[in-house]
């Protein structure tokens, strides 16, 4: 493709912000429907007025290029002489932090050199979230990409890069969802990112966060009080107005800037049930698909605690991460009771099962906060679902961030590990998941100092109704997320992969990816589900057809006991159809016992079935 058709294809202007409108002009726009007056602030320039226009916006078309610096100053009403300071709210980059002024982005600025990379099918899809400040800015990312290709990983999902206070966070406290976080690197660096990652054929998603702002830097409200609503509030405070068209704008925008400007893969939207407008949700997906080249794979992923299987359609969103499925996994490995785990603890394998059956356990049934959660999902195939044993929220939401190896037995995860990588779900892995690692995750941020307080004993007092921690004395250990060793503790120890038992993590890890690439995905399209079983209490036989008529079953067991495996009703030639065929099993002597028509105690073994095995028994 050459550079101009290239351009022609990524072209894609957002209506706010700042874009350069010809060579050395540049169109500046801002919407501030409770503003009296707007001034433009060029660095090194006087002010320039800026003029209104419909909506409730301010514009203007001045002299200026990639680089140049600017702020604007909005004036509350005519007795604001004044005025304050404030960051574009759709600047694309930062001087320096949230305080700083925001930077002019060109978007041809940048040469792609991967400029025929089309994506690839979501089938294909295993994910490895990481966070960017954790592994060293963008190009500490990038210095991975080799290693995470041959690992087998075909997706990286980056946790949110949007500009937040501060050098170190999580991300979910951004305030300039346009503004790539300076710490990481900035916007040529995540280009650069992005554009490598291609070139080892591995797709890129970023976490979005559309559902708040956060606790430090944004200014909206002082001159656009209409992109808020009062009579809804949220965790973060008053919930963004989803019903303004501005604000939908301002949001649809960012997504395809992300799209098109950073040729990014997909997107991750955070916490979706917190918005309440379901047709921005619906709006948003069939702008992206409209706007997206023909030819060209873009997945939309949602983290939504409502269940809206309604959303998983083609036209709207490609699949879902399975809190569910998660939840329930890990109350069988570890026995956890607390927190949204009691939702998981009455029939808890009977929901394993609805899980591997149907996708989502609940469906419109209530939960321990006494409403109904969640629509009817059987309809939807099993890639519509992510499932993950451990991401940043399930370790680094815990009080000490734990992660599962340290929790619960180590066969058990093996085997919990046979049934993420080989089901006809889509997997997703954490940062040092795939070595064992048992360096924490933790909550971390910098916030200045008053917020910084806040956050710490909000933290602890948190986790008051946990029992490990409603003495306040031992609440006391939760480390401060404003800790600069709070971060430092939960960079991955890349260097202890190829130790032991590191690397025996590392090779079961490589071998069951090399095992989904061969075995599994080439079948996933058409991918049906056979129903599931309960064997006994933590042990379940989940099935499935897939596209080429072939039969994948896993068993797994994740109690303390050995379960039956009697499959005859199911099989001619019952558990050893399991051996004959076997694909993988968690450890090397649970083969004989499934010969034997047992399952033992914390063991998985999954089999392929070819459809001709399966045509001459039923003929």
């Amino acid at each position: 493709m050459n550079q101009t058709a290239f351009r022609q294809d990524t072209a894609f202007q957002p209506r706010f912000g700042a874009h350069p409108s010809a060579p050395d002009r540049v169109r500046f726009s801002l919407w501030a429907p409770s503003a009296n007056r707007v001034s433009l602030e060029v660095e090194g320039r006087d002010p320039e007025p800026m003029q209104p226009a419909s909506g409730g916006a301010f514009e203007l078309e001045t002299e200026g290029s990639h680089g140049l610096r600017y702020r604007y100053r909005v004036f509350a009403d005519a007795a604001d002489t004044e005025g304050t300071a404030v960051p574009d709210p759709a600047s694309r980059a930062q001087e320096g932090d949230i305080g700083g002024p925001s930077c002019v982005v060109d978007p041809d600025h940048f040469h792609w050199k991967h400029q025929e990379w089309k994506g690839r099918p979501w089938v294909e899809t295993v994910i490895y979230e990481l966070h960017v400040g954790a592994l060293g800015g963008f190009d500490g990312v990038r210095e991975r990409l080799g290693y995470l290709a041959r690992l087998g990983v075909t997706a990286i999902e980056l946790m949110p890069v949007a500009e937040f206070p501060g050098g170190r966070n999580w991300g979910y406290d951004g305030v300039l969802p346009y503004a790539v976080e300076a710490a990481y690197g900035g916007p040529d660096a995540l280009k650069r990112l992005i554009d490598e990652a291609h070139g080892y054929g591995l797709m890129v998603f970023l976490d979005v966060v559309y559902n708040h702002f956060g606790p430090d830097g944004n200014y909206l409200a002082q001159y656009a009080d209409r992109f808020f609503r009062q009579d809804i509030e949220t965790p973060w405070g008053a919930a963004i107005d989803f019903r303004q068209p501005e604000v939908r704008q301002y949001f649809v925008d960012n997504a395809l800037m992300w799209l098109h400007e950073y040729r990014l893969d997909g997107l991750r939207f955070d916490a979706v049930h917190a918005i309440s407008e379901r047709d921005f949700l619906e709006e948003l997906a069939e702008e992206v698909h409209r706007r997206i080249p023909a030819g060209r794979h873009v997945h939309l992923i949602l983290e939504n605690e409502a269940n809206t299987a309604g959303l998983l359609q083609e036209k709207y969103f490609t699949a879902q991460w399975n809190d569910d499925g998660h939840n329930v996994l890990h109350v069988l490995m570890t026995g956890e009771q607390e927190g949204y785990y009691a939702d998981f603890i009455r029939d808890s394998t009977h929901k394993l099962v609805r899980c591997l059956e149907e996708g989502f356990i609940y469906q419109g049934e209530q939960s321990r906060h006494g409403r109904p959660r969640g629509e009817p999902s059987a309809h939807l195939p099993p890639h519509a679902f992510v499932l993950f044993l451990q991401n940043h929220d399930q370790i680094g939401n815990r009080a000490l961030g734990e992660r599962l190896i340290t929790l619960a037995h180590e066969d058990a995860v093996t085997a919990a590990t046979t049934l993420l990588l080989l089901s006809p779900m889509i997997p997703l892995l954490f940062m040092g998941e795939e070595w064992g690692s048992r360096r924490p995750f933790l909550f971390f941020t910098e916030h200045s100092d008053d917020l910084a307080d806040a956050v710490r004993e909000g933290r602890r007092n948190e986790f008051a109704a946990f029992e490990a921690f409603n003495d306040e004395a031992q609440r006391l250990r939760i480390p401060d997320p404003n800790a600069i060793e709070t971060f430092e503790a939960s960079v991955p120890d890349f260097d202890s992969r190829l130790l032991p038992p590191h690397k025996q993590w590392l090779d079961l890890y490589r071998s069951l990816l090399s095992l989904r690439r061969k075995k599994i995905v080439p079948r996933l399209p058409g991918t049906k589900s056979l129903g599931a079983t309960m064997l006994a209490n933590g042990a379940v036989l989940a099935r499935w057809r897939l596209g080429d008529g072939s039969d994948l079953s896993i068993a797994l067991n994740l109690s303390e006991t050995e379960a039956p495996l009697s499959l005859d009703k199911l099989f001619d030639g019952g558990a050893r159809l399991l051996t004959r065929y076997c694909l993988h099993v968690s450890r090397p002597s649970v083969i004989t016992d499934v010969d034997n028509n047992r399952l033992p105690a914390r063991s998985a073994v999954a089999a392929l079935i070819p459809a001709t095995a399966l045509e001459s028994m039923n003929g």
